[in-house]
């Protein structure tokens, strides 16, 4: 990485022999590169996707990403990867692009112009906010005010800037008054026409809790359960692999629903009058695990080295990958990103992904999205929101560090306790 630590590259055959925490030390900073070198030169921002090895070709950045970007930043920093001076550099130059950032009702669109913050429409009608996409950053701009916690100028600045960004979110204007539920999108050209109800479960818990601890814009705890909670997919009890899931739709669906919100959020006896969300998650991942080792499709190289699936990219193009919609495409973040959960599955499967794979997955930044062995696919790309769980959530895993930062937030505290959690980090 240019103007950071001296990091030497290692082949993946020697990777796969290192010691687990060095392992560990050099999957994480090698994927951190993706978020280093292949930000947007003026802004920092991140992009969606950037084809492995390729210079990234538009202007288009995207807003949950960037979220991740600036938490992996904050890893960054406290393992000596880059100088504080570097990474608060970086923070600032995408804070000034975001506080010009075009924005609805204080929220911002799933894709902006990593030079001029306008608005690049996702979709012909997705051209507007998106909250959950503004959640995913609303929660690294509270862990990362957390870390930049000194009294110099720059520091003092930055964490202005990100509190002044995630307050100005309307969280009630997308609850439409008496609805009952959170809306995904709202634009001024076309309204509420996507209809997109945020309900569970799924990714989005992480969008309530913000949501209810708002200081200006707040949701009432009702929103919670009558909307997030009254999801067709939100109670499950039934077994799955023989395993006895609480929430979720069949097999649990896709494991990004383990992650995402769990960058910041810590499961560790999180609890409310629905879940144990830590049991909830290690119970999601073990079926996932456990789909992938009966494989019962037969696909070619499943096993209990080769498992993890989840939305990624596949030889057809993009899908939401779960054992009841199983191609047979691996995605090195599902497996990676449960660290957590199963450390002893996911460090046999990073040892075969290096040794077995090796470079025809593993590159410059890190893993490529996923690969699918059946057809003799490996994907030629990286995409933000799959790259950043890996550095997160294993760092988590080793330290609990941005679980201690994000969970340090006192709106982050009132919004747990608005809507009835319980949590070893509320104080009593």
């Amino acid at each position: 990485m240019s103007d950071t630590a001296p990091f030497e590259e290692l082949s993946p055959v020697r990777l796969a022999t290192l010691a687990d925490e060095e392992l560990l030390e050099r999957v994480q900073r090698q994927t951190f590169r993706f978020f280093w070198e292949a930000a947007h030169p003026v802004s920092g921002l991140v992009p969606d996707r950037r084809p492995a090895g390729k210079r990234q070709s538009s202007d288009l950045v995207t807003t949950g990403g960037s979220g991740f970007a600036l938490m992996a930043l904050v890893v960054a920093i406290e393992r000596g990867w880059i100088r504080r001076e570097q990474g608060l550099e970086r923070v600032s130059a995408m804070l000034d692009v975001l506080l010009g950032a075009t924005c609805y009702h204080g929220a911002l669109p799933h894709f902006l112009d990593g030079r001029t913050g306008a608005t690049m429409p996702f979709s012909r009608k997705d051209d507007g906010g998106d909250l959950v996409e503004t959640s995913f950053l609303c929660m690294a701009l509270l862990t990362a005010r957390q870390y930049f916690n000194r009294g110099t100028p720059a520091e003092t600045r930055a964490r202005d800037v990100m509190t002044w960004l995630w307050e100005e979110v309307e969280w009630d204007w997308y609850a439409r008054g008496a609805q009952g539920v959170l809306y995904w999108h709202w634009s001024p050209n076309n309204g509420w026409a996507l209809e997109h109800e945020i309900r569970g479960w799924n990714e989005c818990l992480i969008t309530y809790v913000l949501a209810a601890g708002a200081p200006r814009y707040p949701i009432s705890h009702h929103i919670y359960h009558r909307g997030f909670a009254a999801g067709r997919d939100f109670i499950n009890g039934r077994s799955w692999n023989g395993i006895e899931l609480p929430l979720g739709p069949a097999f649990g669906g896709p494991l990004f629903f383990a992650h995402y919100s769990f960058c910041g959020l810590d499961p560790r006896s999180l609890e409310d009058r629905y879940a144990n969300y830590w049991e909830q998650n290690l119970r999601h991942v073990r079926i996932n695990h456990a789909h992938c080792v009966a494989n019962p499709n037969h696909h070619r190289a499943y096993g209990e080295h080769c498992w993890g699936l989840t939305a990624s990219d596949d030889p057809d193009g993009y899908a939401v990958h779960a054992p009841d919609n199983d191609d047979g495409t691996i995605a090195p973040t599902a497996a990676l990103a449960s660290f957590p959960y199963a450390p002893l599955e996911a460090m046999k499967a990073l040892r075969h992904f290096l040794g077995t794979f090796g470079e025809r997955i593993w590159r410059p930044h890190g893993f490529v999205d996923a690969f699918c062995p059946q057809r003799d696919w490996y994907a030629d790309s990286h995409l933000a929101i799959d790259q950043g769980p890996i550095i997160l959530m294993i760092e988590n895993f080793r330290t609990g560090l941005l679980w201690k930062l994000f969970m340090s937030a006192p709106e982050v505290r009132t919004g747990l306790r608005r809507l009835g959690f319980s949590s070893p980090h509320l104080p009593g």
